[in-house]
């Protein structure tokens, strides 16, 4: 390769690099000064959307789900946690963030737009089991046609939403907003896989969030040191 012939190729992988380091600085948000282990209020660097917050919205126990819409481990154990933060609503707060791991799963962030935009019409919740529920439905659907929107938009429907406003805010800079900035909260945190939880702080190893019984015990037992009497 001629000397013309470097500086051509140093040139072209310089400005690949720079499109990189651009591309990965648009998808993610300077968290260092923020505390992830409280609930995020709605603020410019979240695209003016707040936690979403399931249970009670005054306890001091706080149990944090970092997870993907996609990723087929996060749809196994969303029914499981499911059911115990409905059996504790009273006395935690449950809240989801969005963590789309898009290498392995193409429709993670589109799904998360899905949930984000469907709570922006007081709906998020029932989006967010609704996807999880039915992830093998949706999860190969093409993303370079109108494919996978049709289909997600056959859910707004079936939720009642107003369809121009669910579009809108699907395509809005504040939901890719919301999505980056939770995902860099975890990153901030050292998530690295779907689903990862935090409980008042603290990550749980698989071994308890996986488990039923040892998930309560965790729980009962931040419950007990915030005084918070337990479910009856």
């Amino acid at each position: 390769m001629n000397r013309i012939a470097w500086i051509i190729f140093a040139l072209g992988t310089v400005g690949i690099l720079a499109l990189l380091i651009i591309l990965s600085g648009n998808s993610r948000v300077d968290v260092s000064t923020i505390d992830s282990n409280v609930i995020q209020v709605a603020n410019s660097e979240n695209g003016n959307i707040a936690d979403h917050v399931f249970g009670n919205s005054d306890s001091k126990v706080i149990f944090i789900n970092y997870g993907d819409f996609q990723c087929p481990a996060c749809g196994q154990a969303s029914p499981r946690i499911k059911a115990v933060v409905e059996e504790y609503k009273d006395q935690i707060q449950f809240v989801f963030r969005n963590f789309p791991i898009t290498t392995s799963h193409p429709n993670a962030k589109a799904a998360a737009g899905v949930a984000e935009a469907a709570g922006l019409q007081g709906k998020y919740w029932e989006m967010y089991y609704k996807i999880y529920e039915s992830q093998s439905a949706w999860s190969n659907l093409s993303g370079t046609s109108s494919e996978r929107t049709d289909f997600f938009v056959g859910y707004a429907n079936e939720l009642g939403l107003d369809i121009t406003k669910f579009k809108a805010d699907l395509a809005s800079s504040a939901v890719s907003e919301k999505i980056n900035y939770d995902y860099s909260l975890g990153k901030k945190d050292g998530v690295n896989s779907t689903p990862t939880f935090f409980l008042d702080g603290e990550q749980l190893e698989l071994a308890v969030w996986s488990d039923t019984t040892k998930l309560k015990e965790a729980i009962n037992v931040e419950l007990k040191k915030a005084d918070i009497e337990l479910p009856k």
